[in-house]
């Protein structure tokens, strides 16, 4: 019996500060996730602009574009307008929280980060992110199969309008629903 084995996903992790990027690589250590690091708002942009994530963890205060900034410009790109971004900070105020969620965060977290607590919103999200691109497979099949059967309904209008006799297509109570001009 064969076992599917789910591709890891992206995250990003933002932080200025190597020892926090260190400690959060360390809670997410999972072969599920590849997590991808930067420094600075400015590498974080970089890294969208090349891939996409199913997450991203975003450091507050940054020198240069600060996270805030970095989210602005993310959620400017349609094709990560609708990747969760967790912002985490140093600082317990009332106005950069309702800042970050203003900006589009879907969660807020304050270091020190609890581990466990880190562990199970990334979970969530990464696993919102497998259902969402496996319905974005299916949508994008679905398309093609309308397409399809488009493409074979024009040939068979086709085929009925070459008919040299006069033909008729009816439902069983009798309802016409094609007929060919002869």
């Amino acid at each position: 019996m064969a076992v599917a084995v789910k591709r890891p996903v992206n995250i990003l992790v933002v932080d200025d500060r190597d020892g926090n990027l260190i400690a959060v690589e360390a809670v997410l250590s999972d072969p599920g996730y590849r997590l991808l690091r930067g420094r600075a708002g400015r590498e974080a942009l970089r890294e969208v602009l090349d891939q996409d994530f199913a997450l991203i963890l975003l450091d507050v205060v940054m020198p240069g574009v600060d996270g805030y900034e970095t989210a602005t410009l993310i959620r400017e790109r349609p094709r990560s307008r609708q990747t969760p971004i967790i912002f985490l900070t140093g600082y317990k105020s009332e106005e950069h929280l309702f800042r970050g969620y203003d900006l589009g965060a879907v969660d807020y977290l304050f270091k020190p980060i609890v581990p466990e607590v880190l562990r199970s919103k990334v979970a969530v999200f990464v696993e919102l992110g497998r259902i969402n691109a496996k319905l974005q497979e299916q949508a994008h099949e679905l398309r093609k199969q309308a397409e399809i059967l488009q493409k074979a309904e024009v040939r068979f209008r086709s085929l009925l309008e070459a008919a040299p006799d006069a033909m008729v297509m009816c439902k069983e109570d009798g309802e016409i629903l094609m007929v060919n001009s002869q």
